[in-house]
């Protein structure tokens, strides 16, 4: 089976990307899987530090593990927004395959002088884990808001191009129009985030590593096309399979109002999350 490595590699030369998916249950998880094996293609997830303290490190490490094991599939986990070198410390013994040290909301040098920490910390304990840095800020909550998040900053070139040397990071996560949850417009549909496309040509160009788009979710079709042959490798979406998770448990509820069996409440919810993920990894693969 090929590595996260050679998978993000090809993805660069094919000009395709990974889907990268929160979880905080086996319902999305189990509805990621399921629709990244029906397409025949890898998978990225994701857990939050506040995901990891619900699952527990161990045990997501241990759900994907199997996963992958079991079926032979190229299913990856990924320690997402990881805040302080303790937690990146914990999920590289857990045995995540990539962690993102997330110092974005700090001074740039002060960002630069932690990642690199993070980055040192990840490869004395595995040199196989990848490790992400962040620059730029896309706010912090994947949630549905009323207004956009106060203090979007956008990455340049030269930050990502110093970021990266100094550093050592394996993939980078810039600012580029992106941004984390959803204005209530657009968990509506009427309204979609648009990118910087000649700024995500500029920052690969300039970083050359594997760039990662977190905040993916509500982004324009087109928008995301134009990124990955821009340079992204990895596409992030949480809130839009959240507000399924949401809309589905809802609906079982509805369905069923008597119902108290969990297993009987939660595939509208798993078929929700299903559906949106599979939409997604298709415009993903090209």
């Amino acid at each position: 089976m090929k590595t996260l490595k050679q998978i993000l590699k090809e993805a660069e030369t094919k000009h395709i990307a990974v889907g990268h998916f929160n979880v905080s249950d086996l319902v999305a998880l189990r509805a990621v899987f399921e629709a990244a094996r029906e397409l025949g293609v890898p998978v990225l997830i994701g857990t939050s530090e506040g995901e990891q303290e619900f699952i527990g490190p161990y045990q997501a490490v241990a759900l994907i593990r199997s996963l992958r094991e079991e079926y032979n599939w190229p299913i990856f986990l990924n320690a997402d927004h990881t805040h302080s070198l303790d937690r990146v410390k914990e999920a590289a013994e857990a045995g995540y395959d990539e962690i993102l040290f997330d110092g974005s909301k700090l001074p740039f040098e002060e960002n630069v002088k932690q990642t690199k920490q993070a980055v040192e910390i990840v490869k004395s304990i595995n040199p196989q884990i990848l490790i992400e840095g962040e620059i730029g800020y896309i706010g912090s909550s994947s949630e549905v808001m009323k207004e956009r998040p106060a203090g979007i900053e956008l990455t340049t070139p030269e930050e990502a191009e110093k970021f990266v040397k100094e550093t050592g990071v394996d993939i980078l996560a810039p600012a580029v129009g992106n941004m984390h949850g959803l204005l209530e417009q657009m968990a509506e549909g009427k309204l979609q985030k648009h990118l910087d496309i000649e700024r995500i040509k500029k920052i690969k160009k300039a970083a050359v590593v594997p760039l990662t788009l977190h905040g993916g979710s509500g982004t324009a079709d087109k928008d995301f096309r134009e990124a990955i042959k821009a340079g992204v490798s990895i596409i992030h979406i949480n809130t839009e399979i959240r507000l399924a998770w949401r809309r589905g448990i809802e609906e079982g509820l509805k369905k069923n109002p008597n119902e108290v069996a969990p297993y009987k409440i939660l595939p509208p919810a798993l078929e929700g999350i299903k559906e949106i993920v599979k939409n997604r990894l298709k415009l993903f693969q090209g």
